[in-house]
């Protein structure tokens, strides 16, 4: 039944979503994979659709901007949808000295500076990981469509985009995080809070520790195509 958020009737949504974090990017890539798409939701301009890739279900939905949104929508997807995995798909800044401009991420783990994982279990530093089949899934597709420029490992959730602690992501890159983004870790939290699967696969936009290599606007639009057939990949995984 519809939610105080998604006002999609049951069995709109198919088993997977992929979730951008702009609704006008879900709409757009639901126009390039399904042609036969179709709105299933537009509450608060958060769009959602559902068709076929190859015959199989697939939903495309918007979850707004850091932690708190992606965790509304991504708790009545799985709790009042029945959906069984949510793949996250976006952009990230760089931070790894290993990662550059244009290059694919798959997020193992995500460390956050938020305090929403925090309130899970009391006493415990929760870690936030994917679903190990899903970034499994991924990384065959990598291997199988001859991408190279993929990186796996941990990133980071923040949530703030603008306020920067000093130090902070020159240590994070010296420990081995490869980018920064909004969303993964609470995605992660509520997946493992309900027993389903989630996992990131995001597009380096640009590097916090070397703004030579930045993308503009256009090209942050244009330059996903990897990291969305891997997400697909994964979404669509057996």
């Amino acid at each position: 039944m519809p939610t105080p958020h998604i006002a999609a009737a049951p069995g709109d949504f198919a088993p997977a979503v992929l979730m951008p974090g702009d609704p006008r990017r879900a709409q757009r890539i639901a126009e390039m994979l399904m042609p036969d798409a179709r709105l299933v939701n537009d509450v608060r301009g958060m769009l959602g659709f559902t068709g076929t890739v190859d015959g199989r279900p697939l939903s495309v939905m918007g979850s707004g901007m850091g932690q708190p949104s992606a965790t509304i929508y991504a708790t009545e997807l799985f709790r009042e949808y029945d959906v069984q995995r949510i793949i996250r798909v976006g952009t990230a800044g760089g931070i790894s000295p290993k990662v550059r401009v244009g290059d694919v991420l798959v997020g193992l783990g995500a460390h956050t500076d938020s305090a929403m994982n925090q309130h899970r279990i009391p006493g415990i530093n929760y870690s936030a990981v994917a679903s190990f089949e899903l970034a499994e899934a991924a990384v065959r597709a990598a291997r199988e469509k001859g991408i190279e420029n993929y990186h796996v490992g941990t990133i980071v959730s923040r949530d703030h985009f603008y306020l920067k602690v000093p130090g902070q992501t020159e240590a994070l890159g010296a420990y081995g995080v490869l980018g920064v983004e909004m969303e993964a870790a609470a995605l992660y939290g509520v997946a493992a809070e309900l027993g389903r699967q989630a996992l990131t696969v995001l597009t380096v936009s640009d590097h916090l520790l070397d703004s030579s290599q930045d993308m503009s606007a256009e090209e942050r639009e244009t330059t996903f195509q990897g990291a969305l057939s891997l997400a697909v990949a994964a979404a669509l995984s057996d």
